[in-house]
């Protein structure tokens, strides 16, 4: 039995005034009985009102529907006036409910308190997962950071119990697994401050990773705003079986689409072969779908997901479910915009990498490319777990290999560790005895965190810089993102995979064809593994790690330390001057890839992700200056001197001089990272101007930052192939509108560059949630008209934007390019603000614009 919240903190009261009447989300107002879970009695899930407005939408479409479009226009505010259009048109949703992990929980936590209201209008959750770093063992990993982020905790904790959000205390596992075994249900419309929120569709939910403004809206009960998404159907016939997994689905679909082909859409799966995946292989699927820029990706209900439901206490759920199931699967005859089909019974085990995840080989192939590229073929680390791969179905079938190798009297050659998606899951496995299994064949058991998967690893194995290969069953493999070592090439495959790897020591080691020499010296084969989906005892739920919100919340204080490193209070961004903005400097011309991990760096950073003014001490550190090809090296302009990006920021801001970041395409891919948007905008940043925008950035460069009054230009690009350059990214695509694109290994293996060969065809990508994250924090997302002008940017230019004062939807601003020889050149920037997003913009930010109406 879970106790309720009862815990008393002694903080400053942070007082409150609020005039605002909230419009109460669907799942407050239903009359079903059935509560959307058993933390929350007081709610209800309302599939008729979701099966009123798809009725009204198919009316006026007069078209067969697919689930996506079910699910999204099932929760539009006003389905009978919206207007709707994929891939042009705004969407207003009244999403179900919000959940939010502890990095960035703190800033999205941070701007509720500022927007003065009492409390969150739709359920939401804190979960603490990111800010545990593993360095020896998950009990010992665990108590330390309980003591590290202690003002951090009792922060979200006190905040979460006064405005009635619920907190998954530090060790309760991954929010996403959490999220998977307690909240997702199918037609649900989650919305989450992670990028890897998607996880949910594997239970036939719409689940989208956005920034912490966009979770303040929806807490606020403010309608929250979506373009409408174009669907990607994927095809999946046949069945999975032998050493394919669930992983190996995505791997192959990242490979096919690349890391930007489904940007402003969301990835369906479809086909009879869907029925041979489990629920929890769904959702898999669904989680590294951030990986290709999808908005989210789901599939439609079934008995696999009917039973997940049983077996997690919500058979009520599954059973109303059943009643309203036309409603959670496509329509026959629906279209979608683009059809990708996989054969399940002919998809090989694949390994995707290194430093991309869309760079995929099948297994059968990673030792050849690996030789041929000079990428080290010992495996020093092999890593199951994660919020994509730590089912019980993953550790059962990890167990299943690692027994075989004892049976033979193997260990691991390479090191292996173990990340439990949740204390559920750790209390089973143990249970089971899988962890002991895994235990002795060398595993390291870590906390029920995310771990090395976002940086959160004091590794000590290797020295920085020097070359290594590291196997993950992670989502994400990012020069430096595991383990802040450039050099290390980190692969991520399924943890089947991993865990061969891991006893052979070797990356060219495939299990479907190579044999081991047991310690008697005889050959043998790893049989492909096994494991049961589910447990057959139900699962063990193991420590209460959930706190309720207290019924009563007015006694409750928050408490934000003045003098704290931690965490800052924060304040009102400045309204637009209502000039346009003029004589801007070129902050950095950044080359090459740029990720969240570049411009907003997680690791040792996540310890500041409350306090604004000491994280923006990372704001693109990890970006390549074009100038001089270094990290963190830019000219000040102003004193003549090197320095690092945010130094040099804080001397233009304190001097009164605008500035602006120009990028190369696919800028801000990578986590849903909000801080990526708001640092720039804090340290005086205008502008953004990029060939394009990943989704997470473009949302939250976009958004993030309209939503903090910046200017980010995106560049409608001209795409170059050279297939002949090592090894190409981007193969086998559907659609010649979407890129192919060549890689460059650099001599020291640790990174890659874009490589420009010959011109394709023009290729213009708008990245929605890039740019609405952009907006929100005031910040102006902007597309240059002619791709070529990001050749035209010098470092030593000042840039104005000109035609603000008549900002309007579809009208393009102008950029007037001063160059340092007193010549100039003017050129033409598209954006897609509409009336909303405009207001955001005067106002400083979506916050100040709600407070203003207020």
């Amino acid at each position: 039995m879970r106790k309720p919240y009862s815990k008393t903190f002694v903080y400053g009261v942070i007082s409150q005034n609020c005039p605002l009447r909230f419009h109460v989300s669907a799942a407050f107002s239903a009359k079903a009985k059935v509560s959307m879970s058993r933390f929350e009695p007081d709610t209800s899930i309302n599939y008729e009102k979701m099966h009123e407005n798809i009725n009204i939408v198919r009316s006026r479409l007069g078209r067969p529907l697919t689930l996506s479009e079910k699910i999204v226009y099932g929760h539009l505010d006003d389905p009978a006036g919206q207007d709707i259009e994929r891939g042009r048109t705004y969407l207003r949703l009244r999403p179900d409910r919000v959940a939010m992990q502890d990095a960035t929980a703190q800033m999205a936590m941070l701007q509720f308190i500022s927007s003065g209201l009492p409390k969150v209008a739709v359920p939401s959750t804190i979960h603490c997962d990111h800010l545990i770093e593993a360095q020896i063992g998950g009990t010992e990993d665990l108590q330390r950071a309980k003591e590290v982020n202690e003002e951090v905790y009792n922060f979200l904790a006190t905040a979460g119990a006064k405005y009635g959000v619920g907190f998954w205390k530090p060790g309760s596992g991954i929010i996403h697994q959490i999220i998977l075994e307690n909240y997702a249900y199918p037609g649900v419309m989650l919305i989450g401050t992670d990028s890897h929120t998607p996880n949910g569709g594997g239970l036939g939910a719409i689940c989208i990773g956005v920034g912490g403004a966009d979770a303040v809206d929806v807490m606020a009960g403010i309608p929250w705003e979506l373009k409408c998404p174009k669907v990607i159907g994927v095809k999946l016939t046949g069945t999975l079986s032998g050493w394919t997994s669930p992983k190996d689905v995505i791997l192959k679909v990242a490979g096919i689409l690349t890391v930007k082909g489904g940007t402003g859409a969301i990835v369906e799966y479809h086909g009879p072969g869907v029925d041979s995946i489990s629920c929890t292989g769904m959702a898999t699927i669904c989680n590294m779908g951030a990986e290709i820029g999808a908005t989210t990706s789901v599939f439609p209900y079934n008995h696999r997901m009917k039973t997940y439901m049983e077996k997690t206490g919500r058979g009520e759920i599954a059973s109303v479910a059943d009643q309203f199931k036309e409603d959670l699967v496509p329509d026959n005859g629906c279209e979608y915009d683009q059809v990708v089909e996989i054969n399940l019974s002919e998809l090989k085990p694949h390994i995707n990498g290194p430093f991309t995840p869309d760079l995929a080989h099948p297994v059968s192939e990673i030792g050849a490319t690996a030789k041929k590229s000079g990428w080290p073929l010992e495996v020093k680390v092999g890593l199951i777990g994660s919020c994509t791969n730590s089912s019980y179905e993953d550790m059962g079938r990890a167990a299943s290999l690692a027994k075989q190798a004892l049976d033979k009297g193997l260990k691991c050659k390479a090191q292996f560790t173990v990340t439990p998606g949740s204390e559920q899951i750790r209390a089973t496995i143990e249970r089971d005895g899988y962890t002991k299994i895994l235990s002795d064949v060398g595993g390291v058991v870590l906390a029920n965190a995310c771990g090395p998967c976002i940086g959160q690893w004091d590794r000590k194995d290797v020295k920085k810089g020097e070359k290594n290969t590291i196997v993950t069953s992670y989502n994400r493999n990012f020069t430096a993102r595991n383990d802040a070592n450039p050099a290390t090439h980190a692969f991520v495959t399924s943890p089947e995979i991993v865990t061969a790897m891991a006893i052979a020591g070797t990356l060219d080691f495939n299990p479907e064809t190579d044999y081991l020499t047991a310690a008697n010296g005889e050959k043998f084969k790893l049989e492909p593994p096994t494991g049961d989906e589910l447990p057959s005892r139900d699962f063990d739920p193991g420590q209460d790690t959930y706190q309720h919100p207290p019924a009563e919340s007015s006694a409750v204080q928050v408490q934000v330390s003045p003098t704290s490193n931690r965490l800052q209070l924060l304040e009102p961004f400045d309204k637009w001057h209502g000039k346009d903005m003029e004589d801007m400097r070129v902050l950095i011309k950044v080359k090459g890839k740029c990720t969240t991990d570049h411009i907003s760096a997680a690791g040792p950073w996540l310890k500041f992700r409350g306090h604004l003014d000491n994280i923006s001490n990372n704001m693109l550190i990890g970006a390549v200056n074009t100038d001089n090809d270094a990290v963190n090296k830019v000219k000040n302009l102003l004193t003549g001197d090197f320095g690092g990006v945010p130094d040099v920021a804080r001397h233009y801001k304190a001097n009164g001089v605008n500035w602006v970041v120009v990028g190369d395409e696919n800028y801000g891919e990578g986590s849903s990272r909000e801080h990526a948007a708001l640092e720039p905008r804090h340290l005086g940043g205008r502008a953004i101007i990029v060939k394009s925008f990943a989704r997470i950035h473009g949302k939250f460069q976009s958004t993030e930052r309209k939503k903090h009054t910046n200017l980010n230009l995106q560049l409608t690009i001209n795409i170059c192939i050279n297939d002949n350059i090592i090894s190409p990214l981007y193969t086998s695509l559907p659609n010649t509108k979407i890129p192919r694109r060549a890689l460059l290994w650099l001599p020291d293996g640790s990174n890659y560059e874009p490589v420009s060969c010959c011109y394709v065809s023009y290729f213009h990508l708008v990245s929605f949630h890039t740019e609405t994250n952009l907006k929100k924090q005031g910040l102006l997302p902007l597309t240059f008209a002619d791709p070529s002008d990001y050749d035209k940017i010098r470092p030593d230019d000042k840039i104005s934007i000109t035609g603000l004062k008549s900002f309007a939807p579809g009208k393009p601003l102008t950029a007037v390019i001063k160059h340092s020889d007193g010549s100039q050149v003017s050129i033409s920037l598209n954006h897609t603000f509409n009336e909303t997003q405009i207001d955001w913009f005067k106002a400083g930010s979506a916050l100040n614009r709600m407070k203003e109406l207020q």
